[in-house]
């Protein structure tokens, strides 16, 4: 088992070192012809897709512990965070950056079919570099066919309602860590992502995220498209618009509230 966790971790280094070159030479090459931000688009959703898959094939098949899991998921996410180069790699994250005005709904959907582009990229991708047999875990999956199971183990309107958990939470952190400096700022997020995680991953496998659920989930046996679109698709999108309607329409009224109940009594000290 050593010996696949190794293995593993040097395919995530691979994987995010090639993505970082990549992203760097698209950043070069199409600097000044407004592509490059689709191009680091794709490129981070590609890498995100990827490493996840690996991550998800160490967990399910390679017997580490639920800690080593965690540990991996939290410094995953935090690499992701500092590698990402201003892409969102969420499609529930681009329709937020729309609402808010931060980038034209245009570009958000040129963005989002660079992050579904890119999860039927990394989907097909995979199967090949595991196909090279380089450890043992990579060798038994390759002789199971690549067989992959459904981690839906709760009834769908449960398991919908934990990936709204899970991108309300999430989402909440984004949101609320926007003016912290981005080296910290990742760990947080990576810290709230590990969380949701370690509580809803046993339902759903607390994915939170369309594209990546395209990539890592919808392929597997057990539920319809269908029922894949409710959890991972629908899940997720109401997670992310609860958090904004909440903290964008709800809270700041409320905050306000208890200044002007205080005005009168403020007004009658000073008559």
């Amino acid at each position: 088992m050593t010996a696949d966790v190794a293995v593993s971790l040097s395919v995530l280094a691979g994987i995010v070192g090639l993505s970082d070159a990549t992203r760097r030479l698209c950043t070069r090459t199409l600097a000044g012809t407004g592509l490059s931000v689709y191009a680091v688009e794709l490129v981070s959703t590609f890498q995100l897709c990827c490493c996840t898959h690996e991550l998800k094939l160490l967990s399910e098949m390679g017997g580490i512990e639920p800690r080593l899991a965690l540990t991996l998921t939290y410094l995953a996410s935090v690499v992701h965070g500092l590698t990402f180069s201003g892409a969102i790699g969420n499609p529930s994250g681009a329709l937020e950056h729309a609402y808010h005005a931060r980038i034209p709904p245009g570009c958000a959907l040129r963005r989002i079919a660079c992050q579904f582009a890119a999860a039927v990229a990394a989907r097909a991708t995979v199967p090949v570099i595991w196909g090279l047999g380089l450890s043992g875990l990579h060798v038994r999956h390759k002789m199971l066919g690549y067989q992959c199971i459904s981690p839906i183990h709760a009834p769908l309107p449960k398991a919908a309602a934990v990936e709204l958990a899970c991108a309300f939470a999430v989402q909440t952190a984004i949101t609320h860590t926007r003016s912290v400096r981005e080296k910290y700022r990742v760990h947080a997020v990576a810290a709230v992502t590990a969380a949701v995680v370690y509580a809803g991953g046993s339902l759903t496998g607390a994915v939170f995220n369309p594209a990546l659920a395209f990539s890592t989930q919808f392929r597997c046996s057990g539920n319809s498209f269908l029922e894949y679109c409710l959890v991972y698709w629908l899940g997720p999108l109401l997670g992310m618009m609860c958090s904004v309607l909440l903290f964008d329409k709800l809270v700041p009224p409320l905050s306000r509230k208890p200044q002007s109940l205080h005005l009168p009594l403020e007004t009658k000290k000073r008559t």
